[in-house]
């Protein structure tokens, strides 16, 4: 089959994926399944891995390389374990980015990130930017009718990521209260989307790019703000002295330590975007009570809920497609911000 490798690691993005030829994968455990790929989305995490942020924590030897990257996967089954009774070969299904075991203390919880013994396909094993990507029975959920993978795919890991955060940023916002949104991307327009459905907070949506501020606008979004250098003041006076939530999909560029400075007494900071490092004066903290705290992924229920709101067209995913044969290119134009939503890699 046809995948694309990362050979090597480079801080500077220099570095390609190569296209090649690969053994296509096998079954060899009764609940495993192969899923023909119909798209798989690009991640800003994609972009951190090239960059060699994630080898300390999933490939400290540099031994994994190469392998296909690709976390967010979506197409139809091809071939199953014997032991899987939930699927059949040509079913069309969504892959929730963790192989969770479903035996451990955390999965009977319902929180599959948190699993004792899950693998993430994708970040250091083989992944979805192929012709053919295995997975676990566990991980599957089919597809509603009239629902192809291309429109879904990045839902798998953006998509309830930003889910997520929606989830958790509601159960803290009462109608009429605020929530600033920061990075309209592939997360930061889910999660509007999410905040509407689930919500009746007022929304402020923040982005340096205007293309990303016209989507967030289309998107119903309260107020638009262009991120200048008065973002701190202009969502203070919108709000009246700060807003009850804000979330953070960007994480660096300087971002990390304007966001909290957004938040009011007593509010919640959500930081889902990473790459930076957050300096927050413990008398702050103290004074004004904020609280902070990251978000992670989402849950296999979660994933579950946001395909409902697909299905009922409340959330959907706006992307770029591109062939796996470009898929340098792609990672390119992500890098630089030359799409507003998700890209995603049909093979």
């Amino acid at each position: 089959m046809k995948a694309a490798r990362l050979y090597e690691y480079d801080p500077k993005m220099n570095v390609q994926l190569r296209i090649e030829e690969v053994k296509a994968p096998t079954i060899t455990a009764p609940d495993e399944v192969i899923v023909r790929v119909g798209a798989a989305g690009l991640c800003r995490t994609d972009l951190h891995i090239i960059e060699g942020v994630w080898k300390p924590t999933m490939d400290p030897e540099g031994t994994l390389l190469p392998y296909i990257m690709g976390h967010e996967n979506a197409g139809w089954v091809e071939e199953v374990g014997s032991g899987v009774r939930s699927v059949k070969r040509g079913d069309a299904v969504i892959c929730h980015p963790f192989r969770s075991c479903g035996i451990c203390l955390n999965c009977r919880h319902g929180e599959d990130m948190y699993c004792d013994n899950g693998q993430f396909p994708g970040l250091g094993m083989n992944g979805g930017f192929a012709e053919y990507f295995i997975t676990s029975e566990r991980s599957l959920i089919k597809l509603n009718a009239n629902i192809t993978p291309i429109e879904v795919a990045p839902l798998a890991d953006a998509g309830i990521t930003a889910y997520r955060a929606a989830k958790r940023a509601a159960k803290l916002l009462r109608p009429g209260s605020y929530c600033v949104l920061l990075g309209i991307g592939g997360l930061g327009h889910i999660a509007l989307q999410s905040l509407h459905a689930i919500s009746g907070c007022r929304i402020i949506a923040v982005d340096r790019e205007p293309a990303a501020r016209v989507l967030a606008k289309d998107l119903g979004a309260d107020f638009v703000l262009d991120g200048g250098p008065n973002v701190v003041e202009e969502v203070s006076q919108i709000t009246g002295g700060g807003a009850h939530v804000v979330i953070d999909f960007v994480g660096e560029l300087g971002v990390e330590n304007i966001c909290w400075k957004m938040v009011r007494k007593g509010g919640q900071l959500f930081v889902v975007g990473y790459g930076g490092n957050i300096n927050v004066p413990t008398a702050h903290l103290v004074i004004e009570e904020i609280n902070i705290g990251g978000s992670l992924v989402g849950n296999f229920t979660e994933l579950v809920e946001l395909m409902e709101l697909n299905a009922d067209g409340k959330v959907k995913m706006h992307y770029t497609e591109y062939n796996l044969a470009n898929i340098n290119t792609a990672l390119d134009d992500f890098k630089n911000r030359r799409f507003t939503g998700r890209g995603v890699i049909v093979p």
